[in-house]
């Protein structure tokens, strides 16, 4: 891992913290619950995406790339931060954001052209035509003499995972240094990355419980298990945990027991998530803390990031 080409992005961990009072009152201090705060990581409101991106703008670089390609909905929390690790490292960045897009522009898109971004604002959510568009700017920026580097959404393949599995050697080390033995480790997936990052570089007893919040649970059991692969590690198919019984009617889209979960936490221990992936995996830590079966088990809930996401219109229709 020493010899991979690597950008720094953040110095040092970010925290672990206990959340006693939300553990209490609305956990009934069944489980011991403890939270990885990737919201504090440094750059552009924090999020754990920029694990990847030490990677694969290390990558780009040592490819000779003077630009870099992606592309999400319009609040993804991928593509703000690409937009920021560009520039810190002296890149044009272009952010292909898929819609249905609002007027005047949310938080994501605006943040993204502040950071020096140019943003190409899709209607839809159709994915061919989010993937054709970036191969049309990859083709566009070659042409013009550029030397492009197209990152997939979320960043998620085998590159930027890596950065996730160094994500869960520093959680182990301070998991060590406190003396807490960890059993569970419940967090938001999206594009399946973050979790077979922490899949590799965790042993097997700590579990890892995956709460969907955009695919399917079918989708992403391929995609990280091939991306275990990839980290020269292996992931039995039962080791792939996934609960997408908390998407509600699709990703991007708010649910209720989100809601009530996000406003419990913030009543209690004053910390904020977004409505469109960390509140959806909140819930699912509730539902299965509430299910009796984590009864007494010691939990690290991974706070992905993604706050400016709280002030995203999103599809209520």
């Amino acid at each position: 891992m020493a010899d991979l080409p690597r950008f720094r992005l953040f110095d040092g961990p970010s925290p672990l913290q206990p959340v006693p009072r939300f553990s209490r009152t609305v956990l009934d201090g069944r489980v011991e619950l403890w939270m990885k705060r990737e919201d504090l990581l440094p750059l552009a409101f924090g999020g754990n995406k920029l694990r990847n991106l030490e990677f694969l703008v290390g990558r780009a670089l040592a490819d000779g790339a003077d630009a870099l390609i992606t592309s999400g909905r319009r609040w993804s929390n991928h593509a703000r931060l690409t937009a920021a690790a560009g520039a810190r490292a002296g890149l044009t960045v272009h952010l292909v954001l898929s819609g249905p897009q609002v007027e005047p522009p949310g938080p994501g898109i605006r943040l993204a052209e502040a950071f020096g971004a140019t943003v190409h604002r899709l209607a839809t959510a159709d994915r061919n035509e989010r993937e054709a568009t970036v191969a049309r700017i990859a083709a566009d920026v070659t042409a013009a003499g550029g030397r492009p580097y197209v990152i997939g959404v979320g960043g998620s393949g085998a590159v930027g995972a890596r950065g996730q599995l160094l994500a869960a050697r520093e959680v182990l080390d301070q998991a060590n240094e406190i003396g807490l033995g960890i059993d569970r480790i419940v967090l938001p997936t999206a594009t399946g990355g973050t979790q077979a990052g922490l899949l590799a570089g965790l042993p097997e007893s700590v579990h890892v419980s995956g709460i969907v919040a955009a695919r399917t649970a079918a989708e992403l059991r391929a995609v990280i298990a091939d991306t275990v692969l990839a980290l020269g590690a292996t992931a039995a198919d039962s080791a792939i945990d996934l609960d997408e019984s908390h998407i509600g009617e699709g990703y991007g889209r708010p649910t209720s027991a989100a809601a009530e979960a996000a406003a419990s936490l913030a009543r209690s221990e004053g910390i904020l998530v977004d409505p469109i992936y960390t509140a959806k995996a909140l819930a699912g830590l509730v539902a299965g803390v509430r299910s009796g079966a984590w009864d007494g088990e010691r939990i690290v809930f991974w706070h992905a990031g993604g706050l400016p996401g709280l002030f995203e219109p999103l599809d209520t229709s």
